[in-house]
């Protein structure tokens, strides 16, 4: 459980004992009480199995994989894949790779609806850079229309694992994660996947090491 549940679920119950002593209506009571029920849910933070193997690269969050195309940036071809995030699905982020964070930037934006096209350039965002030792991948927390605010708990130079948790986004949004060229594609539109357990790619090993070596 994210302790930002805990905060609301308290908030609430406080509410609800409020509006039991002035009104002593079990309706108005259900109110706060199913709120408070709801957010102890939307917060919650489910143990994952982290697939194990070189080249490995899992998903950053739960949701549906609504594109998956190729896209040119300024260190050249990226396969990026997008994660559409619900308000039932968990919202905790984690880790696709083992690695050096390189880069963590925040970006203030607006909050357009995440399955949109150009949330992914005008949204609140944050983009994390990681060096998996031989090839980068790049993941971002994209706010929503309901997403409001984006929690990272990354700095540059921290050394993380596969599958670790690393913050979250409130409510409805969007992670995107840009997969090195020579990824090999796990996944598909409409795919539904699990932070840190479901793979959305795998480099051959043979490819990482021979990067690493160049590198």
């Amino acid at each position: 459980m994210v302790r930002d549940g805990y905060f609301y679920a308290l908030g609430l119950g406080v509410v609800a004992v409020v509006v039991w002593l002035l009104t002593h209506s079990l309706p108005l009571l259900a109110l706060p009480l199913v709120l408070a029920a709801f957010f102890l849910w939307f917060f919650r933070d489910p143990e994952r199995v982290i697939p194990s193997g070189a080249g490995v690269i899992v998903s950053p969050a739960d949701g549906l994989v609504t594109d998956a195309e190729w896209i040119e940036t300024t260190s050249g071809s990226r396969q990026r894949v997008s994660i559409f995030l619900n308000v039932f699905d968990v919202h905790v982020n984690r880790t696709p790779v083992a690695g050096t964070v390189k880069l963590v930037e925040f970006r203030k934006g607006e909050f357009l609806n995440a399955m949109k096209a150009e949330s992914v350039l005008n949204n609140e965002q944050t983009l994390i850079v990681i060096d998996a030792g031989g090839y980068e991948v790049g993941f971002k927390q994209i706010a929503g229309l309901l997403a409001r605010r984006i929690v990272c708990n990354l700095k540059t130079g921290d050394r993380v694992e596969r599958g670790q948790r690393m913050g979250l986004i409130k409510f409805g949004s969007r992670t995107d994660i840009l997969l090195p060229s020579e990824a090999t594609l796990k996944v598909k539109v409409g795919t539904r996947v699990r932070g840190g357990s479901s793979v959305l790619a795998e480099i051959a090993p043979e490819v990482s090491q021979t990067q690493a070596v160049v590198n």
